[in-house]
């Protein structure tokens, strides 16, 4: 969702806001037909906050790279102390 949700800032900033809306929504109609099966998957063995504290971590590991690299924004302790936070939410979920 990363992608769908920020593509558009860098890529579509000269157009108008509807075209990089539909372009945004069929990125994440793709990610969403993979997200809703991997989440019935999982429910089976997870609980929903589990599935949602995943969802959090993995949301923050697919961000960090794609703010850094293909946004090129500067390098901050934001990251880590999110990194942190996420981290005992982790724990304190699994637990």
């Amino acid at each position: 969702m990363t992608f769908a949700w920020y593509a558009h800032l860098r890529n579509l900033s000269d157009r108008p806001w509807f075209i990089a809306a539909v372009v945004s929504w069929g990125i994440a109609l793709f990610e969403y037909m993979l997200q809703v099966p991997a989440n019935r998957i999982g429910y089976t063995a997870l609980t929903l906050p589990q599935l949602k504290i995943i969802q959090e971590v993995i949301a923050l590991g697919v961000f960090i790279p794609v703010a850094l690299i293909y946004m090129r924004q500067p390098v901050s302790w934001n990251f880590v102390w999110a990194g942190c936070c996420l981290l005992a939410a982790v724990y304190f979920m699994f637990k």
